[in-house]
């Protein structure tokens, strides 16, 4: 038998979860087969969708693993069921989508692989484990290859116009602006002497091309000239992504010409002559025209695609059955200038944030439903009215909702800038934003023994060979690397971070005293190449200290622009009301409750 989860092969025949405004659509729900079907619990535009078929699909449902009550309870049974009746009608409106047998066969062969399912007794096991006969498979499949055909249709279909293509690049500009450059040539040697005496000759004018065709472990043939080509020695533009991140700091950091070095990076030291400094710019519309339109495209196609989807929805005739299992209540819980926000349309978000999801898996649920439902209430009435203003505006926004909101806010904020008064304040102001943290490369090396532990230390001091050490006291090494502070268990942090004095050196490094760690075992710590945290100069940072600062008055105004958009609305928030009236009563049992008949809901 083949160990293979209901759960992953859900998601392996297509599990998709279209992540809109609309809310996540689950598109699978195992068919019953031969097998009874248990008792309609719903009809979708007169289609029904039966109790045997709900249950599979609720058990793929991780918020229902965790066994909700009460009120929460009935908040998932409204989510799980605006889930099925959104795919249901999908699925319904994708039935005409042409999907060819070559197409099914194809898609089969690639499962096939995937499991390693290669001869005909394998396959049949694996159909009969998940339920499916042969035919039935291949229906699913057909069935999830037209919802994805259906939806690229959707997408593709949205064709952005000239006008809205531009308008799109006047708003994310900042996207498409290129990266600093340098035009260099660099030494890399092996030998930190070597490096200094070759700094040396450099200063005192020797060629610098020489030294490196001579000197260089890396491109000597090009003279050391960076973005130079096999056979050619001048430096062309290089953005920061040749270096190190420590010489590209370093190199990136004097904004202009000048040698830099050497640096130590890798065991190799780098000594670099920038010839040039390229600052970023903007590039025109008709240099990145290409790009732009593939972007704007994407845009337009998330709108046209979040559209559809609540159309389809709108346009559900959606029936319940008498006394079914479930609880259903989609009332509106907030008003915004006559618009209406259904309760359905908020539970989306919250139940697929991953925070909300632990807290119900660690019997929190009630506690998330009080903290996210306001808070994400409160945000999508921000964004209807951003939606609301854009529309407004006569410009030509494209994309979902959330983009919409997006761009707006960008465009309206899109003539900030900073002084360097205002960037000298903010890095005064924020001196942890431009700070190198501290830094170590530290191996920890454990004893069950504290004696043994001891022994090690010695030894450690002494020098020799680490693996050795460890191994003739039974101690077991861990590589931690370089770290920077809060990145090693709290004990060891404190030991190499929040104390000022260094441990005793020897040919291995810092070895520290013996650790008692909280299990009860013993720690030696072995430190070497230990950096103080450094303050980065300001003038080494004017551009990321002017961003901060447009950074502050973007959220400063955007704000303010909320606020005003509030001020003139008419907003109804229902929320408190309507998670009253949802909450059962004590003597009353949820899962009796009666649903209406339901009137196909408002996006």
């Amino acid at each position: 038998m083949f160990g293979i989860s209901k759960r992953a092969i859900t998601i392996l025949f297509g599990l998709l979860a279209l992540a809109f405004a609309v809310g996540a659509i689950l598109l699978f729900t195992p068919q019953a087969g031969q097998q009874a079907r248990g008792k309609p619990v719903l009809w979708v535009n007169g289609k029904a969708v039966y109790e045997l078929d709900l249950l599979r699909f609720q058990g793929n449902d991780p918020l229902y693993a965790a066994n909700p009550q009460g009120l929460l309870k009935n908040l998932v049974d409204t989510h799980f069921l605006e889930q099925v009746i959104l795919t249901e009608a999908l699925k319904q409106d994708a039935a005409r989508v042409r999907v060819s047998s070559a197409e099914v066969r194809k898609e089969v062969d690639r499962i096939r692989e995937q499991f390693g399912l290669k001869d005909k007794k394998a396959y049949e096991q694996f159909l009969n484990q998940v339920g499916y006969t042969d035919a039935q498979l291949r229906g699913e499949i057909k069935t999830q290859l037209q919802i994805q055909k259906r939806l690229d249709q959707v997408r593709s279909a949205a064709k952005p116009s000239p006008e809205e293509v531009r308008f799109y690049f006047e708003v994310f500009q900042d996207k498409y602006k290129g990266e600093d450059r340098v035009k260099a040539r660099q030494i890399v040697v092996d030998d930190k002497k070597l490096a200094d005496e070759l700094l040396a000759k450099a200063k005192a004018g020797e060629d610098f091309a020489a030294l490196a065709k001579q000197y260089s472990k890396v491109g000597a043939e090009q003279g050391g000239a960076l973005g130079a080509g096999p056979g050619e020695n001048t430096p062309k533009p290089v953005t920061k992504v040749v270096f190190p991140d420590k010489v590209a700091e370093a190199v990136f950091a004097q904004k202009g010409p000048g040698l830099v070095g050497p640096i130590e990076a890798g065991g190799r030291y780098y000594l670099v002559q920038v010839e040039e400094y390229l600052p970023a710019k903007t590039p025109s519309f008709e240099e990145v025209k290409e790009q732009v339109e593939k972007d704007a495209q994407e845009a337009k196609g998330n709108g046209a695609l979040e559209t559809y989807l609540e159309d389809l929805r709108k346009k559900a005739q959606v029936r319940f059955a008498e006394n079914m299992p479930y609880v259903y209540k989609n009332p509106p819980v907030a008003l915004v200038n006559g618009q209406e926000i259904l309760l359905s349309q908020v539970l989306q978000p919250v139940f697929a944030n991953q925070q909300t999801a632990a807290l119900i898996q660690q019997g929190l649920g009630e506690l998330a439903v009080q903290f996210f439902l306001p808070q994400t209430l409160e945000s999508l009435i921000d964004r209807d009215l951003l939606v609301e203003a854009a529309k407004k505006s006569g410009k030509p926004f494209i994309g979902n909702k959330d983009e919409i909101a997006q761009a707006y806010l960008l465009y309206e904020t899109r003539d900030l800038s900073a002084t360097e008064e205002e960037a000298r304040k903010f890095y005064a102001e924020n001196p942890a934003l431009f700070t190198v943290p501290a830094s170590a490369e530290v191996v920890g090396v454990n004893f069950k023994s504290e004696a043994k532990a001891k022994a090690f230390r010695e030894a450690a001091l002494r020098g020799g060979d680490l693996q050795a050490l460890a191994k003739a006291q039974e101690g077991t090494v861990t590589e931690y690397g370089a770290v920077n502070p809060n990145q090693l268990p709290a004990v060891l942090d404190r030991l190499v971070f929040k104390i000022k004095e260094t441990f005793p050196k020897g040919p291995l490094g810092e070895v520290s005293e013996v650790i008692k760690m909280e299990d009860g075992t013993f720690t030696v710590l072995l430190v070497r190449n230990r950096k103080p945290e450094v303050l980065k100069p300001f003038a080494q940072v004017v551009a990321e200290a002017q961003q901060g600062v447009v950074a502050k008055k973007r959220q400063n105004k955007v704000q303010e622009l909320i606020q005003a958009l509030r001020k003139e609305a008419k907003i109804e928030n229902r929320l408190s009301q309507v998670l009253a009236e949802l909450t059962p009563k004590t003597e009353e049992k949820p899962q009796e409750s009666k649903p209406q008949e339901q009137a196909p809901a408002k996006p």
